[in-house]
């Protein structure tokens, strides 16, 4: 790993100590080895999680899932079932799980400041009896993320607070940032001569088509 580029690097926990105080002694207490009942009602009420991953090279990846309100399963204290709906196909998280990679959870459910993450190891799993525990709307997915949890814990409200995300008076004016259309239009060469209303267009009509859709191949 080059860090060259940003000057002065910390290289060590105990280096680390020496700019940050240690945590109160009730903070370092809340990191707990199940998903006790608190952790599985909000697993429950949340539509969204963010997935972290690392790939062999050392490079990470974060992955967004969203669906209805408890999309993501509970099996049992120690097991979560996060089904793999209709995607980019570019499968980079799901490829890191599959060669090995742990995760690491962020639950989000709407207009709550706090957070729930859950670290644990992980794999893809298409045993027929696990899938059908996951299936969203009546759809079982092709292949669903199955994470043995070793660490759960609520974070703090601090990060939103601060970004007021829930707050729609801070959120910003729509037509002041490129459209997902004006954005493949400039990214991609083979769009360039596309109006970016024509691909909004076509995006909103993929949506409409697969956005319940399995993961996977057709």
């Amino acid at each position: 790993m080059d860090c060259a580029d940003f000057g002065t690097i910390v290289r060590s926990e105990p280096e680390l100590r020496e700019l940050y105080r240690m945590p109160a002694e009730l903070t370092a207490q809340k990191k707990l080895p199940d998903l006790d009942v608190h952790a599985r009602a909000f697993i429950g009420a949340a539509p969204f999680v963010l997935i972290g991953t690392t790939s062999p090279d050392g490079t990470g990846d974060v992955s967004p899932k969203g669906g209805p309100a408890g999309f993501v399963v509970v099996v049992d204290e120690h097991r979560l079932l996060i089904p793999d709906l209709a995607g980019n196909n570019l499968l980079d998280g799901i490829t890191n799980i599959a060669v090995g990679s742990g995760v690491g959870l962020l639950f989000l459910v709407p207009g709550v400041e706090e957070t729930l993450r859950v670290n644990g190891y992980a794999c893809i799993t298409t045993d027929s009896e696990m899938l059908a525990l996951c299936a969203v709307r009546d759809r079982r997915p092709k292949a669903a993320i199955g994470v043995t949890v070793t660490q759960q814990y609520m974070h703090c409200a601090k990060a939103f607070r601060r970004s007021e995300l829930w707050n729609p008076q801070t959120w910003p004016d729509r037509s002041t940032l490129p459209s997902a259309g004006c954005i493949a239009r400039d990214q991609f060469s083979a769009l360039a001569d596309t109006p970016a209303e024509k691909i909004d267009e076509m995006l909103e009509a993929n949506y409409t088509t697969t956005l319940w859709e399995p993961g996977g191949k057709a």
